[in-house]
């Protein structure tokens, strides 16, 4: 950031990513300006970009996904656009080299927590790491570690739990022994929830999170890994993979997806994510398509509001 730096700010600014991550803040301390927009609408915030030769924005990945198809009509000069931080939750590689074809500029992924631990890629990194982590910490004192159930680590590029401490991260909650005794270990670290893995530069790449976990008859899954497969194939323009309480398997795994072609049958699904690889224990169970995603109110996909409406749905055959 610079003085000659304009933010644009799309999203909630009470929020920590759009306020300080460099956000509206990091602008102001550098003495650049702050552009406010009323919504996150392509319609208002596109043209705002071409008016205000705006250098710098932040979404969250369904925005994100939204802007790009829309510049398919949306005609506005977007070239001042020098940064566009994509963060809130994990985007997938897939949408990522898609954001990285349609806009100008450098893609930064931004992963991070109210507690503590930011991390970014680097504005010169390699389009490999840029598109398919979550980059690396923001201070190189910043300590994590990556973990299995008992809190073991483990291997380089095997995903568990996310634990971290550094000198931006709390070290517990304000009168809230027993909350803090939960969330960090004897040794400091925070318990962040969050399913990761490290590759071998110390970029991070988010997997989900632990309470988004499938627990499908005793083997536990990780709806990003299945989402990620689900995005791999022609046709399927999104998908969200969400746990759905079941009689029989104690969780059974939905997948929701947003389609351009005609939609696939669960059998078809099924076996065209065996094709790719994916292990039979992780296979969808129940398939719903949608129009357009529910979201929350800071534009992020409401999981909730798709388990509610999966619970209802009676799941179709997967013979």
């Amino acid at each position: 950031m610079t003085v000659a730096s304009i933010w644009l700010a799309v999203l909630p600014i009470a929020h920590n990513f759009p306020l300080a991550c460099p956000g509206v803040l990091g602008t102001l301390s550098q003495g650049g300006r702050v552009v406010l927009s009323d919504t996150a609408s392509c319609d208002e915030a596109m043209p705002l970009i071409a008016s205000e030769r705006v250098s710098h924005v932040a979404l969250v990945p369904a925005l994100a996904r939204l802007w790009q198809q829309a510049r398919e009509w949306e005609d506005s000069d977007l070239s001042s656009l020098n940064v566009m931080q994509v963060g809130g939750a994990p985007l997938d590689p897939r949408s990522a080299q898609a954001l990285s074809r349609t806009f100008a500029c450098t893609l930064q992924q931004v992963f991070g927590m109210a507690e503590g631990l930011l991390c970014y890629t680097r504005l010169d990194d390699d389009d490999e790491t840029c598109q398919s982590t979550q980059g690396r910490p923001l201070s190189c004192h910043d300590e994590i570690r990556i973990v299995d159930e008992q809190e073991r680590p483990v291997p380089t590029g095997d995903i568990g739990q996310l634990l971290t401490r550094g000198p931006y991260t709390i070290t517990g909650y304000y009168r809230a022994p027993a909350a803090s005794a939960q969330s960090f270990t004897a040794d400091g670290f925070y318990r962040t929830g969050d399913l990761a893995c490290c590759d071998k530069h110390g970029n991070v790449r988010v997997e989900g999170r632990l309470k988004e976990q499938i627990n499908r008859a005793g083997e536990k899954i990780a709806a990003t890994s299945v989402e990620t497969g689900l995005k791999q194939l022609p046709g399927i323009e999104d998908a969200v993979v969400v746990a759905v309480p079941d009689a029989l398997l104690g969780e059974r795994i939905c997948a929701v997806l947003m389609t351009s072609a005609s939609q696939p049958s669960l059998p078809e699904l099924r076996h065209a994510l065996i094709e790719c690889g994916l292990s039979r224990h992780s296979l969808p169970d129940q398939l719903m398509v949608v129009t357009h995603w529910p979201l929350t109110a800071v534009g992020k996909i409401d999981r909730q509001a798709l388990i509610r409406q999966a619970t209802v749905t009676p799941p179709e055959s997967a013979a």
